[in-house]
């Protein structure tokens, strides 16, 4: 069975984490699997939503922590590629594989929805970072464990922590390896919604649905000026944003939107 499941159904895209034995630790197979599905919805003109979750009891624990412990790096192999023997290929398995999955995340211009439950430790949860948005089921464990293993932060944790909760919080969590239960995620902005773990697939769905009868240009111009607005000042913000308004304006949704608006109806969106 493959590590990663891909799969695109009514514009809807599906990547689906699948070492269940391993709570989907990080194998080759499955990153380079990764890359080629994210390659794939990035360059799409069909797909809407992309939806990321994993197999079995947990999201994903990042890291395989039985191939550390064997010396043979941070990700699961067959022992073909030297992935650990000196710091150079230490680092080329994250910055030539792992780090191009929150890489590739940020060039998608679709919602882009996690879907956590179980264990979300670590670089798994850092995935989920990388992602628009995060919804969670009760059950689900949340954890920045890097230092339990006497490593840094290596796949986004560093740059995403501070600016979703501040220098402190980020620093807090990441030196002290707080195991969060989903609730407190929320409560510190890391979570964006949390679901009783019966509700989770059918709060998914419904969530899912309303994004893909959405106005789909003016959705990923609003997810780019967001992005954008983090790395910018306001006058530059400003502008893009006005020329995707003189762009979007031109579009059938825009009045469809307005018609509907004036005839107290639900709009139906291309």
């Amino acid at each position: 069975m493959s590590d990663l499941i891909f799969s695109v159904e009514n514009k809807v895209a599906k990547i689906i984490l699948n070492r269940p034995d391993s709570l989907n630790a990080f194998s080759v197979d499955m990153i380079q699997l990764w890359i080629k599905a994210l390659e794939n919805v990035r360059d799409s003109k069909d797909i809407r939503v992309l939806v990321i979750s994993g197999n079995g009891r947990g999201f994903c624990s990042g890291g395989d922590i039985k191939s550390m412990a064997q010396g043979n790096g941070f990700l699961h192999s067959d022992g073909t590629e030297d992935l650990s023997s000196t710091a150079l290929a230490r680092k080329d398995s994250l910055w030539k594989k792992v780090q191009r999955i929150p890489l590739l995340l940020q060039e998608i211009d679709i919602p882009v929805i996690a879907v956590l439950h179980g264990f979300a430790y670590g670089a798994g949860f850092d995935m989920s970072l990388a992602c628009d948005i995060r919804i969670a089921a009760e059950n689900t464990k949340i954890s920045e464990s890097y230092l339990n293993v006497g490593i840094v932060p290596g796949d986004g944790a560093a740059w995403f922590l501070p600016r979703l909760i501040g220098t402190d919080k980020a620093l807090d969590l990441l030196w002290n390896r707080t195991v969060l239960t989903a609730g407190e995620a929320k409560d510190l902005g890391l979570v964006t919604h949390v679901v009783e773990d019966e509700r989770l697939q059918e709060f998914v769905d419904q969530y899912v649905e309303r994004l893909v009868r959405g106005p789909q240009a003016a959705m990923r111009f609003t997810k780019k000026a967001v992005y954008q607005g983090l790395n910018s000042d306001l006058r530059t913000s400003l502008d893009m944003i006005s020329s995707a308004m003189g762009i979007v304006t031109e579009l059938d949704d825009y009045k469809e939107g307005v018609t509907a608006v004036l005839e107290k109806r639900k709009p139906n969106f291309d």
